[in-house]
């Protein structure tokens, strides 16, 4: 009963949480050499941050900046942008820019900048550009896909068999904690449609006993659990939001991208492989022939995999019911379903279908 509770939050917060991030690349102004003085120094004040992609306290602050766009996104006297400097030199030079990232205030009607000085985080920023602005605009919050555990749901979500997990120790005043906050969450976000994987953390700090019973002495500690082996397994990868993605992908047999998209190998089976081939090269007449052994070979799977190789069966069936542009004709309107705002279950179902169809093109 408490896992089935879980499994409801986690998919009325995995759908709200898909909703509010599908936002966020709208709700900062890019902004450039060509549109900068068209929106800037208008009839608007603008909080501007000046930034280079490769710069780590960049990278640090883009979730909370991303938070600050989308509080303010109604705010109709504010803007909230961000120059790329790599991209645009001269401009960054023309304001003074000469480390990253470099946050401006332009009150309305003035391209004369006031640098901001206070905190990177996304309340103090808000705090900031309500009193230039004279707004008052709190941030707004998204749900979190990280499951919070406890000594009372330990055992159950994390010795759960049927459950790959993957654990944060942290503690509440860990630096390091903090820092790696962003990037789990993201990391949680991009599984949290993966009914198998479950992304969580533990206060270690509160919950001493269970952390000294898995050895936890320093914070972060990250441990796996996979279905096989409960007994937790030390994750000792990188810390950016690739390295957890691809650690997770590789344990777990799912293929996920950052954003939690489903990547291009996704419900692709190798076992099938061969036999595809051999029906995609094969004369009509012998194309149900192959198509019996690719049953026979279904057969064998279990779990996921068997789901996919349903598809294949499918897919089969249909390349000899309607003709040689069926596979084409479906890709394109699948992908065509792909480029509309559908939900994320949509999004994978037909990115399964149009990986599988690809095999047979």
């Amino acid at each position: 009963m408490v896992m089935e509770k879980y499994q409801q939050i986690w998919l009325v917060l995995g759908t709200l949480t898909f909703f509010a991030l599908s936002a966020l690349a709208d709700d900062v102004v890019v902004l450039t050499e060509d549109n900068f003085e068209k929106e800037v120094g208008q009839d608007r004040g603008a909080l501007v941050e000046f930034y280079a992609p490769w710069c780590g306290h960049c990278k640090k602050l883009a979730p909370e900046y991303e938070k600050l766009g989308t509080s303010f996104k109604k705010a109709k006297s504010v803007l909230i942008g961000k120059v790329d400097c790599d991209e645009h030199k001269s401009l960054c030079s023309k304001y003074g820019v000469s480390g990253y990232p470099t946050i401006q205030w332009f009150a309305k009607g003035s391209l004369e900048p006031k640098k901001y000085e206070g905190p990177r985080n996304a309340e103090s920023l808000a705090e900031f550009v309500n009193n230039e602005g004279g707004t008052n605009v709190k941030i707004a919050t998204v749900p979190s896909n990280v499951v919070v555990l406890t000594a009372d749901n330990f055992n159950e979500v994390v010795l759960d068999e049927t459950k790959d997990v993957l654990v944060e120790f942290y503690a509440p005043w860990c630096g390091h904690c903090k820092n790696l906050a962003p990037t789990y969450e993201k990391v949680s976000t991009a599984f949290k449609s993966e009914e198998d994987v479950v992304i969580a953390n533990l206060d270690a700090d509160k919950y001493k006993d269970l952390a000294e019973k898995f050895g936890v002495s320093g914070f972060p500690t990250l441990k796996f659990f996979p279905k096989g082996n409960k007994a937790g397994e030390e994750y000792e990868g990188g810390r950016d939001l690739e390295d957890f993605v691809s650690f997770i992908n590789e344990k777990c047999g799912t293929s996920r991208d950052g954003k939690g998209q489903l990547t291009s190998k996704a419900g692709i089976v190798e076992s099938l492989d061969a036999l595809v081939k051999e029906f995609v090269a094969a004369d009509d007449d012998k194309k149900k022939a192959v198509v019996s052994r690719i049953e026979e070979e279904v057969e064998k799977l279990k779990g996921s995999t068997a789901r996919y190789g349903k598809i294949y069966v499918k897919t089969a069936k249909n390349c000899m019911a309607k003709g040689s542009d069926y596979t084409k004709n479906e890709i394109e309107r699948l992908q065509r379903m792909l480029d509309k705002s559908i939900s994320p279950a949509k999004a994978d179902e037909f990115t399964l279908k149009k990986n599988i169809l690809s095999t047979f093109a």
